[in-house]
């Protein structure tokens, strides 16, 4: 018997990948029993094989990945089917005509599986919300939450839980907690934030000492261990973010009101205060759960424009404070971190949340001067509990890993830097991280930066969350734990609990604490999942506007049938696919290079090289922009070729 995650394509066909595993075990669609795509499953191995490959049988489905379908309805006089739209989903749903709520046939909607006894074919169903009268953007965003597991709403326990949570400070509580509410305090989010969970405090200490708050909203005061709330949580694991939306960890009168640090209000935190110089040397330092009350909420816009010059509200403290951050981020990087910084793109939408825009996200010193003390902070609390033991074993708690770089994957990427003249040191994992940081800064400006920083991350392993504390290479820190978040991430809050039993000297180990970082670990990747598809969406729905367009591109990808190009001007990403190319040579994909090469020409399209593409078709179906090369850019086109292709140029949708 081994457990795995199943993932069933298109064929129906099914596959497990097992840790140990070389290879996935194929799992044929008769012998997947009640199991579903990205679900949790024991399987059991049989005898012979598939060209070479272990086949199984699915014998128990241990974690359902989800649980709700959208899909269009067919009823029946006696009964109703939901026909998901879920291409890989192997089953349609059926719904009892008493379950349908109001649903008729033909309409969309989204139906909850209820029950599924391995004696029935199908899983029964419920209705649980119409789709029909829904904009398409609705049903795509909807329908890509559901897809990845994260449900709509929350339950109607949950909701009675939360609604009964009385509001204001008890005075009992104050004599648990250090007082902040006279020390100048302030937080410091995006223009569109609504949950505000970190604030900063600032007092002048003596001897060119400051003590700097990092003021946590203390989540874990009010979600429960074992509560219907708390398991909601942990089922959620993390909020979602899309273009259009969030979809929250927390219902919004915890994660907006109760938790959220808004000004002038008095409010229960989690804190890590530092006795620090203004070079960034911390002198001391407390952990505790204390009351703050902030009392000025700055944009970061704000705060950049007074760090470049302008005058504002505690301009003093803030230059400070930066100066203070900025001394943090040169010591991390001299001490091992890696410098990415990679490219944040955001949609500009209408009412109607159609894209009429896109915004490049750019890290500036105000950003930094957050990420440094949050940092700071997470590093703390992660030493001080790796510091503690109960029976002479290390308290079981969740921190943040990021193991080495894989050393297949970091020789063909230095392979690949080698071409642009920049050499690494693979000795150690010290030498490799300050190889790096050289590559990147001189690669700043450059036309391949961009490339090299695309591959350089991909390169990098997957941060994950579990209670093996090999550090975080990364960041270059022994120590590091995820404590910064609580409204949006369950594992900040498993860290605020375990922390303060192990400040009160009373640490009851968590069962299965290893089990709850994998599921919060799995939870954060269909996240970041869900917000790639949607991304995606909106990429194809603003390109739709220009069918027909030539735009410069940069390609950001390669594969056997193609590659990927991205625009210069919009960040969107499609696919010129090798059809097209073979009007100009048979191409063949070198993996070591990166690049598509043509056999007989010797033609060869690179990751990170310019291209001009025309904007074929923007398919929101299938979420796929197509390009086809307008001409040959002058490092593929060899002696003779002309430059232009035979197209008919193409009429223009917006001008």
């Amino acid at each position: 018997m081994l457990k795995g995650r199943l993932e069933i394509v298109k064929s129906g066909m099914g596959f497990v990948m097992v840790e140990g595993l070389e290879r996935d075990v194929v799992i044929r669609p008769d012998k997947l029993a009640m199991a579903l795509d990205g679900d949790e499953v024991q399987i059991e191995l049989l005898s012979g094989s598939r060209r070479g490959r272990q086949e199984g049988i699915v014998r128990e489905v241990i974690k359902r990945h989800q649980t709700e379908f959208s899909g269009r309805l067919e009823v029946k006089e006696h009964f109703a089917f939901l026909i998901p739209d879920k291409q890989n989903m192997p089953v349609d749903i059926f719904v009892p005509l008493d379950l349908l709520n109001g649903a008729r046939n033909g309409e969309h909607a989204i139906v909850k599986i209820i029950e599924w006894t391995p004696k029935s074919k199908n899983p029964v169903g419920e209705v649980v919300s119409i789709l029909t009268h829904e904009t398409n953007n609705e049903r795509a965003m909807q329908g890509i939450l559901i897809e990845n597991g994260f449900p709509l709403n929350f339950p109607d326990d949950v909701m009675e839980e939360v609604a009964r949570i009385p509001e204001g400070i008890d005075k009992a509580e104050l004599s648990y907690r250090r007082d902040f509410r006279d020390t100048l305090t302030f937080t410091i989010d995006p223009v569109d934030a609504r949950d505000f969970d970190d604030a900063i405090s600032f007092k002048e200490l003596k001897g060119g000492v400051y003590e700097i708050g990092v003021h946590i909203a203390d989540v874990s005061h009010y979600v429960k261990p074992g509560s219907p709330l708390d398991q909601e949580a942990y089922k959620r694991a993390t909020s979602v973010y899309l273009p259009d939306r969030v979809l929250p960890m927390l219902p919004e009168r915890l994660s907006n009101e109760l938790c959220s640090l808004r000004p002038n209000e008095d409010k229960y935190t989690f804190s890590a205060v530092f006795q620090i110089t203004k070079q960034g040397r911390v002198k001391d330092y407390w952990l505790g759960r204390t009351i703050i009350r902030s009392a000025r909420r700055f944009t970061y816009e704000e705060v950049q424009e007074i760090i470049e010059g302008n005058d504002g509200d505690h301009k003093d403290v803030l230059l400070l404070l930066n100066t203070l951050a900025q001394n943090l981020r040169k010591e991390r990087f001299a001490k091992g971190a890696i410098n990415f910084s990679s490219q944040e793109v955001r949609f500009r939408l209408d009412e109607n949340a159609k894209p009429i825009g896109i915004v490049v996200k750019e890290s500036k010193e105000a950003h930094q001067l957050i990420e440094e003390l949050m940092l700071l902070a997470n590093k703390y609390v992660a030493t001080y509990v790796s510091q503690i033991t109960v029976k002479e074993k290390p308290v079981p708690f969740p921190y943040r890993v990021h193991d080495v770089p894989d050393e297949e994957k970091l020789k063909l990427f230095t392979t690949f830097a080698a071409r642009f003249g920049h050499r690494f040191d693979l000795n150690t994992p010290e030498g490799i991280a300050r190889s790096f940081n050289e590559m990147l800064n001189l690669a700043k400006g450059k036309p391949e930066q961009h490339v090299l920083e695309s591959l350089g991350i991909r390169t990098m392993a997957k941060a994950v969350y579990t209670t093996d504390n090999i550090g975080h290479y990364g960041l270059g820190f022994e120590n590091y734990c995820h404590f910064t978040s609580p409204i949006r991430r369950y594992p900040d809050v498993m860290v605020h609990r375990v922390l303060f039993e192990c400040l009160n000297k009373s640490v009851h180990p968590v069962k299965h604490m290893e089990q709850h970082c994998r599921h919060c670990s799995d939870m954060e990747r269909k996240a970041m999942e869900a917000e790639r598809t949607a991304n995606k969406y909106k990429q194809v729905e603003y390109m739709q506007d220009f069918v027909g367009e030539d735009f410069d591109a940069v390609v950001s990808g390669t594969a056997s049938f193609g590659f990927w190009a991205e625009t210069v001007e919009h960040k969107c990403e499609g696919m010129v696919s090798i059809t097209d190319l073979s009007q100009y040579d048979d191409f063949e994909l070198l993996e070591h290079e990166y690049a598509l090469v043509g056999r007989n020409t010797g033609m060869r399209f690179r990751m990170g090289d310019k291209v001009r593409v025309r904007v074929a078709a923007a398919n929101l179906d299938k979420r796929q922009i197509d390009f086809i090369l307008v001409e040959l850019p002058e490092q593929t086109r060899p002696a003779g070729q002309k430059k232009e292709r035979k197209s008919q140029p193409a009429t223009r949708k917006r001008k």
